[in-house]
């Protein structure tokens, strides 16, 4: 049986009297690449809010390799990227990264940082600017990086592919392509369907709060008589009721 790399159980989550999750429950195993996928507001970025213990749960459990997300320790396997990535803008972008491994106890190899800014099509050169001047598609781009010169377990993204331009964003897809060979775990949350319909093992559905679909993308599709996800994912969305 497959490690567990997280699971959700039972975790729900209020904003005062407003609630922004209901009882979640899933699991993501070792090795998995998982996408979660839901409307602005469904409780996505609250749910990895919680994960990360930057804010608190009302109930449930959440656990990182079978330990509790409270525990500090069980973050270091995890690699993080929020969707409002701000680096400080005062540092270059070699400045950052060194500064972001330096924190997880990491050595920056220039040639693998050399690799992975060629692979994501950010000039090397970029490293040597502040991050003032950069455009958004190259903060994010320094972003990735980062999350990947950690070399971590566990690749949580918030928004991976956000100002990302579309040759940048295949470029990003065949290197998580290579994280996935090797055996890395990756959850993230994306409004692109078919990025998730491509890359995700698995997904999940949050809508209001709510977990609405837990499973492969192909059963989500058989599941509400679909072609494709975002059909499915309407269908989901909006109460339809399931085929018989």
């Amino acid at each position: 049986m497959s490690e567990i790399a997280l699971r959700f159980s039972g975790v729900a989550k209020n904003y005062g009297r407003t609630p922004a999750l209901s009882e979640i429950s899933f699991e993501i195993a070792c090795g998995e690449f998982f996408g979660l996928v839901g409307v602005n507001g469904a409780g996505k970025t609250t749910l990895l809010k919680c994960l990360l213990d930057f804010c608190d749960t009302d109930c449930g459990r959440i656990e990182i390799f079978g330990t509790s997300h409270r525990v500090a320790a069980a973050r270091r396997r995890i690699a993080f990227l929020p969707e409002r990535f701000n680096p400080p803008y005062y540092l270059t972008g070699e400045d950052f990264i060194r500064y972001v491994l330096q924190m997880q106890a990491t050595e920056y190899d220039r040639a693998e940082g050399a690799r992975i800014l060629h692979a994501l099509d950010l000039d090397l050169a970029a490293l040597q600017l502040p991050v003032r001047a950069y455009s958004k598609g190259m903060t994010q781009k320094l972003g990735l990086a980062a999350c990947l010169l950690s070399r971590k377990e566990l690749y949580i993204l918030d928004e991976p592919t956000s100002g990302l331009d579309p040759k940048a964003r295949a470029l990003l897809k065949a290197q998580l392509r290579e994280l996935k060979q090797q055996a890395h775990t990756m959850f993230f949350t994306s409004h692109a369907l078919a990025d998730v319909a491509e890359i995700c093992d698995r997904m999940a559905v949050i809508h209001a709060g709510s977990l609405r679909y837990a499973g492969t993308p192909d059963a989500f599709c058989r599941q509400y008589a679909s072609s494709d996800l975002e059909q499915a994912f309407l269908r989901c969305i909006d109460g339809a009721p399931q085929p018989v």
